[in-house]
């Protein structure tokens, strides 16, 4: 925990592989990143990443917004007809992806037009419409000029889809809107192989979002593919587990985007044994994918609009991993906070207050984090334990109030101040409570992230 001496905490995700910020194209896929004409801008703005050798297990976590867009309400559809399971997972064999119109709040019509492009990419790739999944962000209100995306489906198929690292890389640049950066993450890891010895597995995430953003997933777009085997009930699991501790900890504004969308597909090319069966295989999968989400999330963490830096919250010493997690989340989603950091303000007051007011996670979240459905029913949306006269707060290496010593540490706010100038601004709290830790993600609150939004259809 935080000292007088040393204020800093061990990083959390050290039992986490190491991620690379690339696109490394596991074995079984194959994608382009093009310009279909939906953007004004004439930037790209379609994707398309298909399963080479026909549907593979697939898996999502959505938007809990109940003004769910049309490709979400599709996609989930889809998964549960291919799965035979009300559960969102099931088999794919492409997921498309446009940028520029969301395609949310456009009524039938736009339910129209997303099926219309489902069946486009099948009749061009000889599949099933229920074994596309998409993806939509930009403007609400707007609809999808379908012939332009049909068009676009055509021509990418007919040219051929590249199996290579770059052809990745195109397509998590498809995916932008105002994103300054292309988001990328790969991890390579060893499992054990099918047929005994050991075999190398990657997983590779793209994502997109950078406004919009608030826990419940976070708002954002993400593609994840691994050459990894998986059932789809199994990757979900996974997913499911990964998102809960990265993006649903992740917030740039306390806006829930009405389009949200992770899916993970797993092609099984490497050999790998199956994670179903195989605890080690299950294992080294399940951490790859948390890491390649945690990355995923900070970067979009750092890339939020009109963002100065990162705003990264650890806290440990919590009675429990969920109010750990609670209270992180509450410390960066709050407008105080960020603009406090965005000041260069070393406010532990702010950053004090938002740990108490910091509620746990809804029963969903909680459940796919590992509590049982019992449990978190009765943790819910209830407060986290929080006493002041034990909690301690560091901020950027400076602790700033000490509750076991009587509070106010008399943090040298010059030096803070200093601290704070940097790409990433870490608060760290100790809670003094258990051994609980949980992390979140965020980033200041600016003058460019209101010009942004204020302007932002005009």
């Amino acid at each position: 925990m935080p000292t007088a001496d040393n204020p800093l905490l061990a990083p959390i995700a050290d039992a986490l592989p190491p991620v690379e910020r690339a696109s490394r194209m596991p074995a079984g896929f194959a994608a382009v990143g093009t310009t279909a004409g939906i953007k004004v801008s004439g930037r790209p703005d379609f994707a398309l990443i298909v399963a080479t050798g026909g549907p593979v297990p697939a898996a999502a976590v959505f938007t809990a917004n109940r003004f769910a867009a049309a490709p979400v309400r599709l996609s989930r559809a889809n998964l549960r007809a291919t799965g035979g399971t009300p559960a969102t997972c099931g088999y794919a064999s492409a997921v498309i992806a446009t940028s520029g119109s969301a395609n949310a709040a456009t009524g039938d019509a736009g339910d129209a037009d997303q099926a219309a492009i489902g069946v486009a990419v099948a009749a061009a790739m000889g599949g099933e419409p229920i074994h596309v999944l998409h993806l939509s962000t930009g403007v609400i209100g707007t609809r999808l000029p379908v012939n332009k995306v049909a068009a676009a489906v055509r021509r990418v198929v007919d040219e051929g889809l590249e199996y290579t690292d770059l052809a990745l890389g195109h397509a998590a640049v498809a995916l932008r809107t105002t994103d300054s950066t292309t988001k990328m993450a790969s991890v390579k890891a060893e499992v054990p192989g099918a047929d005994g010895g050991t075999v190398a597995i990657t997983v590779t995430g793209i994502a997109k979002g950078v406004g919009m953003i608030h826990p419940r997933m976070a708002t954002m777009l993400s593609v994840v593919l691994t050459d990894a085997t998986a059932s789809p009930a199994t990757l979900r699991e996974l997913l499911r587990s990964a998102a809960a501790v990265t993006w649903d900890q992740l917030s740039v504004d306390g806006d829930t985007s009405t389009n949200d969308t992770v899916f993970a597909l797993a092609s099984g090319a490497s050999g790998a044994a199956s994670a179903d069966h195989d605890t080690a295989a299950r294992s080294a999968l399940g951490s790859a994918l948390e890491a390649v989400a945690r990355d995923l999330a900070r970067q979009q963490a750092r890339d939020g609009e009109g963002a100065t830096a990162l705003i990264t919250c650890q806290v440990t010493g919590a009675a429990d991993d969920a109010d750990a997690r609670a209270v992180a989340r509450a410390v960066i989603s709050s407008s105080l906070v960020k603009a406090a950091v965005h000041g260069k303000d070393a406010n532990w007051g702010r950053i004090a207050g938002a740990a108490g007011n910091a509620l746990v996670a809804e029963a969903a979240v909680l459940e796919a984090a590992g509590l049982s459905p019992a449990d978190a029913a009765a943790r819910a949306c209830q407060p986290a334990a929080v006493d002041p006269a034990r909690m301690r707060i560091a901020i950027a290496g400076h602790l700033a109030y000490d509750g076991p010593a009587g509070g106010p540490a008399g943090i040298d706010k010059g030096a803070a101040r200093e601290a704070m100038n940097a790409e990433e601004v870490l608060i760290r709290i100790d809670l003094g409570l258990g051994h609980g830790t949980g992390e979140a993600f965020g980033c200041p609150l600016t003058e460019a992230y209101v010009k942004e939004n204020s302007e932002y259809t005009t």
